[in-house]
C-alpha cells in the first residue's frame, strides 16, 4: 500500500481531478461565503446609484484570462440592468472587442435591456494612455462611433454624455496592470470613481489603492464573483468556478499528505 501510494499513476490523478471538477459543475454546491468589505462597497456603490446615472465597463482582460473576470462581469451587468443603471463598454485590449461586446448582448438580452438606451460597446482604439486620457476631454474624440459603426451623437444614451463627468463608476475588469493606468490617469487627473475585478494574481497590489480610498470597491477573482452574485442572491459562473476550485485544492492537499505520510512511514521501516 505505501509503494502504491508513493507511486501513485499520474493517470490516476488526472481522473480524480476530473471527477472533482466534474461533479461540482453538474450538481449546484454552494460552499458557505461571506462578503468581504471591499466588494459590499462595489454593491452598495451601485445599488445607491439612481435609475439613469451611467458607468464604464472596462474589458480589459484577454481570451486567455476570461475564467475570472467574465463571472464578474456578468454579475455586474445584470446588476445595472436591474436597477437601471446605464453601461458603456469600452476595452484597452485589442483581442478583446468581440468577447465583451457578445458578452453584453447576451445578458443584455437575458434582462431586456436595449442597445442605445440602456448600454452601448465602444470597442477598442489602440494606445492606451492616450484613450484614457481622450475619454477624460471628449469620449467622441476617441470614439467617433461605437462597435457596431454607428455614430455617438446618434446613440440616445450618449447625448448626455461627454466624458468622464457624466460617468458615475469606471469598473476595470483587469489581468494586467490597466487598473493602475485607470487610477493614475483617470481617477487623479479628472477625478473618476476607480473600481475594480481583478485575476487572483495581481489581487495584493490592488490592496494599497483600497487604502488610499482610489479604489472604491474590489472583485478577488472567482471570490469576489461569488460574493457579488451572492449579493445579488443569484448564483452564477462564479460559484461554480469557486466551488471547483475549492474541491480540487482539496484534493491536491489530501494527495500531498498522504504521500508524504506514506514517505515518512516507509524510511522509517527502512531505517
Amino acid at each position: 500500500m505505501l509503494e502504491k501510494l508513493m507511486n501513485m499513476d499520474r493517470r490516476l490523478i488526472f481522473i480524480l481531478v476530473a471527477v472533482v471538477v466534474i461533479i461540482p459543475t453538474l450538481i449546484p454546491i454552494r460552499l458557505p461565503t461571506r462578503v468581504s468589505e471591499p466588494a459590499q462597497k462595489l454593491y452598495d456603490y451601485i445599488e445607491e446609484l439612481p435609475p439613469g446615472e451611467t458607468i464604464m465597463l472596462a474589458f480589459d482582460y484577454g481570451p486567455s484570462s476570461l475564467a475570472e473576470p467574465e463571472p464578474m462581469a456578468k454579475a455586474v451587468l445584470r446588476h445595472c440592468f436591474n436597477k437601471g443603471v446605464n453601461v458603456i463598454g469600452v476595452t484597452l485590449y485589442a483581442n478583446m472587442p468581440t468577447l465583451a461586446h457578445g458578452l453584453m448582448q447576451k445578458i443584455a438580452a437575458e434582462n431586456d435591456a436595449i442597445y442605445g438606451e440602456d448600454y452601448i460597446f465602444l470597442g477598442y482604439r489602440p494606445g492606451a494612455l492616450q484613450v484614457i486620457l481622450g475619454m477624460g476631454n471628449n469620449i467622441a474624440s476617441v470614439f467617433e462611433t461605437d462597435y457596431s459603426g454607428t455614430a455617438i451623437h446618434e446613440i440616445p444614451m450618449m447625448k448626455n454624455i461627454k466624458n468622464y463627468d457624466q460617468i458615475a463608476l469606471l469598473l476595470d475588469l483587469a489581468a494586467g496592470s490597466s487598473t493602475e493606468a485607470w487610477i493614475v490617469y483617470a481617477n487623479t487627473r479628472y477625478g473618476l470613481k476607480i473600481a475594480a475585478g481583478v485575476t487572483g494574481v495581481i489581487i495584493a497590489q490592488m490592496y494599497p489603492f483600497l487604502q488610499t480610498g482610489q479604489l472604491v470597491g474590489l472583485m478577488p477573482g472567482y471570490l469576489g464573483a461569488t460574493e457579488y452574485e451572492k449579493l445579488l442572491n443569484a448564483p452564477g459562473d462564479g460559484t461554480v468556478g469557486l466551488n471547483t476550485a475549492s474541491f480540487v485544492h482539496v484534493l491536491l492537499i489530501g494527495l500531498v499528505l498522504l504521500g508524504n505520510i506514506a514517505f515518512f512511514i516507509h524510511r522509517r521501516r527502512e531505517e
